[in-house]
């Protein structure tokens, strides 16, 4: 029986991380980014809104990014397969386990006797995983210093923290540590974060074990949505509504972005939907990634309610007009 085969209450991922992301298993890390953005950028939830096979594919992309980003795990998925990139966490319970996978499948630390009993080698494959002393050759090794648990939060964000960045306080409780401390803890917020992306915290994990260090915390960013502002990769989009006179005739209009109001000149005969892009303007530049534009979408309003004033001038405007059929219904 194979790894990947291994019945231990949960089940695999449904499909190779190689295979979601589009690229070969010799693929560079490069080549694992580009694909991952790409992806990620297709179903994003503010790209599908209240569509549920995106959003699940979109995390099934964060996942194996997740795993084929990180050197160490993904030399471990190519040798031993899902389960061999997982880690171990400390449970509500205070119970150490281990979880791999998608749908969070997961053992307790103790029972991992039980999978090195099933192969019969001098060493187990487990064992060149988890490290020695897991199993019932070393639990000598339970006496050792051993680290703390990674621990996981969800961090609530404005539009505006996750696009300008922002240094914010957490009240956390750490309901998972034996000590059950809570702390306020100042979290620096890069610029550009996208919703569901992971900041970790060194050191402020879990408990060590026989005077080990602290595990790492992990927050995962939840962004509001915005009332005016939507992303869309590393670009900003906005509305800007004229009237039909400054469609025809051009205009300049005021408008407001995240970083100031600028004034835009709307070039005579405009039609709704077009676009006008504003180099910079969109996400800032972080690393090597370059900054985004803010794309304004152009909307022509038109008078619900014309008085008789307008809807002569109008006429006289489709006088003017070639179109026969605009003629007619004026």
């Amino acid at each position: 029986m194979s790894l990947l085969e291994w019945p231990l209450g949960g089940s695999m991922t449904k499909r190779d991380n190689y295979e979601i992301l589009g690229v070969a298993r010799d693929a560079s890390a490069d080549q694992i980014k580009k694909a991952y953005r790409k992806l990620a950028k297709q179903y994003h939830p503010d790209q599908n809104r209240n569509d549920a096979a995106a959003e699940a594919k979109f995390k099934e992309v964060q996942h194996a990014y997740s795993v084929l980003s990180d050197k160490d795990k993904r030399a471990k998925y190519d040798q031993y397969g899902e389960i061999g990139a997982g880690e171990f966490q400390t449970n509500p319970g205070g119970q150490q386990v281990y979880t791999w996978g998608t749908d969070g499948s997961q053992i307790d630390a103790d029972d991992l006797d039980s999978l090195f009993s099933a192969f019969r080698t001098e060493e187990s494959p487990f064992e060149s995983i988890f490290g020695r002393g897991r199993g019932r050759r070393g639990r000598s090794q339970r006496n050792r210093p051993q680290p703390g648990a990674d621990l996981r939060r969800a961090i609530n964000l404005s539009f505006e923290q996750a696009i300008n960045g922002a240094q914010i306080e957490v009240d956390v409780k750490f309901q998972n540590d034996p000590t059950g401390r809570r702390e306020t803890l100042q979290v620096k917020i890069p610029p550009g974060v996208e919703d569901g992306q992971q900041i970790r915290v060194k050191g402020q994990g879990g408990a060590g074990v026989n005077g080990g260090p602290r595990g790492d915390l992990f927050f995962t960013c939840r962004v509001r949505p915005h009332l005016a502002f939507r992303r869309v990769g590393r670009d900003i989009r906005t509305d800007v509504r004229i009237n039909l006179a400054q469609a025809v005739l051009g205009s300049r209009v005021d408008l407001k972005t995240l970083s100031g109001d600028v004034t835009l000149t709307i070039p005579p005969g405009t039609s709704s939907g077009a676009k006008m892009r504003l180099r910079g303007r969109g996400v800032p530049a972080n690393g090597t990634a370059a900054a985004g534009d803010l794309i304004a979408v152009v909307q022509v309003d038109v008078p619900a309610s014309p008085t008789d004033e307008q809807i002569e001038l109008m006429r006289k405007f489709a006088e003017t007009l070639d179109d026969s059929a605009i003629k007619e219904q004026a």
